[in-house]
């Protein structure tokens, strides 16, 4: 493994030798490990400080690492989950990925093998694809509202669920790709399948490829066993490849053969692999840009854009913004353990003055800094103003002209803004209890954010 790693690996298992062994390997290598005995001691200590990436054993006396699993993808969806399990237990882990963990590492595990899954793992947690954190299947959540542009959004969706063509789920950044490929799936025959997605933009191409298509033993250093890869996970169901304009042209050959064929060799393989699999891409970029560019194969753009289907911004429908502010407040009160809250019509109005650049992702995580922070149970416009001040990045709703400065006023614009910026860390911090990934939700910032801001304050 010649690339230095670093990042924080949480360590679960109940054999203290394995632990130990674990420890002085991922110490070697440049990482920093913490060791957990059990999973209940493994979710206090994610409850307490950074994560990049949970290492855990899969058979457990308590909760297993299957729960282990559940509850981490329930509390820090943003950190990956690999599983560690014997030669007998592999479709066990199988399972597992299909229910949302990254990777999985057999025992005894080599060395090299290990170093390389965690790589991967590492670069999925930096580069964190969109989250579709809302409740319920289908057409909830992130895609809840009634605006016209709405409505006819979900009868698209009803439609093309029913086929089996490739859709192109195509908008800004914030508008909900994961979840409509999610009921592009939950509204398909297919439903019963599994539904697996891939951030591509994450992992650089050698990783991309594998990860995508898996890989023989002996494939290449570190490949100490045969590995299925996305495609073939995703078997009789739904393959949902986020961020596709960012794969590069030698992975754009292999997809495109995939797309047209429905087969694939395994990385270090010769054997040909048939699969049956539904795929929905997503981008936020002008993939006809790159068709001219030349950087994005012409062919493979025609392949997925079967069924385009566009996600309307937050701005293209206003009218949304009450809905989906009622269904967020209530989901986070739930979640924080905070009383119902209410909005007040010059708070509705604060919020739909606002262009919300991130889209209903941006409003959720806002919405959710409201209820932490806001005593209630009423939210004003003040309400509002108060915190979209504190968020660096959000302009607060207009207000009287203050007096023009007189000459002498040195304050520059900058220094106004790191001020702005340091007191909304140090708020977030202290209303989460030093939590830093609750800070960084708060904050509506991803958890390497925060500590970059954290280290440019003096804070960290």
């Amino acid at each position: 493994m010649s690339d230095a790693l670093k990042g924080h690996v949480l360590v679960v298992d109940d054999d203290p030798a394995l632990l130990k062994v674990l420890g002085a390997l991922l110490t070697q290598a440049g990482l920093t490990p913490h060791p957990a005995s059990s999973a209940k001691d493994a979710l206090a200590l994610l409850a307490r400080r950074p994560i990049d990436v949970v290492l855990s054993d899969v058979r457990m006396p308590g909760m297993s690492g299957m729960e282990l699993l559940a509850e981490v993808g329930r509390g820090w969806p943003d950190v990956p989950v690999l599983l560690m399990t014997a030669h007998g237990t592999v479709p066990l882990a199988v399972e597992a990925m299909k229910a949302g963990a990254a990777d999985f590492v057999l025992k005894p595990f080599d060395r090299e093998e290990l170093l390389f899954t965690l790589k991967k793992a590492l670069l999925q947690a930096s580069n964190p694809p969109e989250p579709a954190r809302a409740e319920g299947k289908a057409l909830d959540g992130l895609l809840m509202g009634q605006s016209r542009a709405m409505t006819e959004v979900k009868a698209l969706l009803v439609k093309a669920a029913q086929g089996t063509a490739t859709v192109l789920l195509r908008g800004e950044s914030g508008t909900g790709k994961e979840l409509a490929a999610r009921a592009l799936h939950e509204n398909s025959p297919r439903r019963a399948g599994p539904f697996v997605k891939l951030h591509c933009a994450a992992l650089p191409d050698t990783l991309l490829e594998s990860e995508l298509f898996g890989y023989e033993k002996g494939a290449f250093t570190g490949a100490a066993t045969r590995k299925p890869g996305r495609v073939e996970l995703a078997h009789g169901g739904t393959l949902f490849l986020d961020e596709i304009g960012d794969v590069s042209p030698a992975v754009q050959v292999k997809l495109l053969r995939v797309l047209q064929e429905r087969e694939f060799e395994r990385l270090g393989g010769t054997q040909t692999v048939k699969v049956d699999v539904r795929f929905v891409a997503a981008t936020h970029q002008a993939l006809e840009d790159g068709v001219r560019r030349g950087t994005f194969r012409e062919d493979l753009f025609y392949r997925l854009n079967v069924v385009p289907l566009w996600l309307p911004t937050l701005r293209e429908r206003p009218e949304d913004i009450a809905l989906l502010a009622r269904h967020f407040l209530d989901v986070h009160a739930r979640t924080n353990g905070r009383p119902p809250f209410s909005l007040s019509d010059d708070g509705l109005r604060a919020l739909q003055a606002q262009p919300w650049p991130g889209n209903v992702r941006q409003l959720q995580n806002f919405l959710e800094r409201l209820v932490v922070l806001s005593d209630g149970p009423v939210l004003t416009g003040a309400d509002v103003a108060r915190e979209l001040s504190r968020q660096p990045g959000i302009a607060p709703p207009p207000v009287a002209a203050p007096l023009p400065p007189s000459p002498s006023d040195s304050v520059t614009l900058e220094s106004r803004r790191k001020d702005v910026e340091k007191e909304a860390l140090v708020d977030a911090l202290k209303r989460a209890g030093d939590n830093r990934t609750l800070a960084a939700r708060l904050l509506g910032v991803s958890r390497r954010t925060l500590y970059n801001k954290l280290e440019e304050h003096g804070l960290s």
